[in-house]
């Protein structure tokens, strides 16, 4: 009789471990298959929200088929602590470790409404963008000059609790730029209390929520350019002439003011560092128009002799070397052209149309810079004479 009952308890044994072996390779197969959607989604992880929530809005919305699975594999995996607030596009047929991913890694928000603060060189802009999961497209819904009356369905975006913010600097701002237009990004709060020294903010996109202050944007700003600085001063070429890292992001905000072409950038760079070696004088208009503006806003007008032949530590047609601070925010390309500039026998270069987009001419000799800018002249005279 005992060893009848052993045997069944045995056999329900065997049994019950076969069909916990199949369950797992089921749950295993499953949690790792193609999802069911048959189209793009866009998935708002809110701010406090938990992978239970996260888990049944994803069940919700036909992107996995066991929530519980979903959990038990993130937990599995130790990713249950690291959700990312945000908007995220998951893609059509996304598994669920491919889902898990992509609401833990970080980073910025892949989809839905967001409303973009653009500080520009010459002008400001709140853009209100949305995109279509579907297309993969965002779409701009409506775009005003910060210092204007805002449109009336610019609150309905920024209220909404599915919203996302960011400030976006363009290269070349100056930092005054930069706090003059943070006071107008009305999600923000506090003041800046010093002006942030010229060329210690990355231009970049930054992610913000509401009720950040503006310094703290600030200080991710200048952190990031720091690292930016000290990863490019590592990495620098041999022989340059600058006796700093501060130097060297001089020269890149010259070089950021020059010319905004990415593959132009190194060349630019070498023309100035050539004529630094030989004892030449950068001459360099940017310069000049810093020391009239002092970063505050846009000349508007053409530089006048009289400014060229006025004496400031930021006249390059009058001092020697570098000026003595950046003259505007330098971007990353500009830094690491500056530190490891292109090789090359330039000493001038003149823009080739009248379109800065079209870039430059470059030129060993003064007669051969000369020519390039009597044709430059030439295309001047042309369009006054239209």
């Amino acid at each position: 009789m005992w060893r009848n009952i052993a045997s069944n308890a045995m056999t329900f044994l065997v049994v019950i471990v076969f069909l916990f072996g199949g369950v797992l390779l089921w749950a295993q197969n499953e949690y790792r298959t193609a999802g069911p959607l048959d189209a793009p989604i866009c998935l708002q992880v809110q701010r406090g929200s938990n992978f239970n929530r996260v888990s049944a809005d994803l069940e919700d919305q036909g992107a996995i088929t066991s929530g519980t699975l979903f959990r038990l594999g993130a937990d599995y995996t130790d990713k249950t602590a690291l959700l990312k607030a945000g908007s995220y596009l998951v893609p059509e047929g996304a598994t669920m470790p491919e889902i898990t991913d992509i609401i833990t890694r970080g980073g910025a928000s892949t989809c839905g409404t967001e409303v973009v603060y653009r500080i520009g060189v010459t002008s400001a802009e709140v853009q209100v963008r949305e995109l279509d999961p579907a297309q993969g497209r965002y779409a701009e819904v409506l775009a005003f000059d910060p210092a204007e009356d805002a449109p009336a369905d610019y609150a309905a975006f920024r209220d909404d609790v599915g919203t996302r913010f960011r400030v976006a600097l363009a290269e070349g701002v100056t930092s005054w730029q930069v706090v003059t237009e943070l006071g107008q990004v009305d999600i923000l709060e506090g003041e800046v209390a010093d002006l942030p020294a010229e060329g210690a903010l990355a231009p970049d996109s930054y992610e913000i929520a509401k009720g950040d202050t503006r310094a703290s944007v600030i200080t991710r700003m200048q952190d990031a350019q720091q690292q930016i600085l000290a990863e490019a001063w590592a990495n620098r070429a041999p022989g340059l002439p600058y006796a700093s890292p501060q130097e060297a992001l001089t020269m890149a905000s010259i070089v950021e003011k020059e010319t905004g072409g990415p593959d132009e950038r190194p060349l630019v760079a070498s023309v100035f560092v050539n004529r630094i070696e030989r004892g030449m004088r950068l001459q360099t208009d940017p310069t000049v128009i810093y020391g009239i503006t002092k970063g505050e806003g846009v000349l508007g007008r053409g530089i006048r002799q009289s400014e060229l032949r006025r004496e400031t530590p930021y006249n390059t047609y009058v001092i020697d070397g570098l000026p003595p601070t950046p003259i505007a925010n330098p971007g990353r390309l500009a830094i690491e052209a500056a530190l490891n500039p292109a090789e090359s026998d330039y000493l001038y270069f003149v823009a080739k149309t009248l379109d800065p987009a079209d870039g430059h001419l470059f030129a060993e000799t003064l007669d051969e810079h000369n020519r390039n800018v009597a044709g430059y002249r030439r295309l001047e005279a042309e369009r006054a004479n239209q």
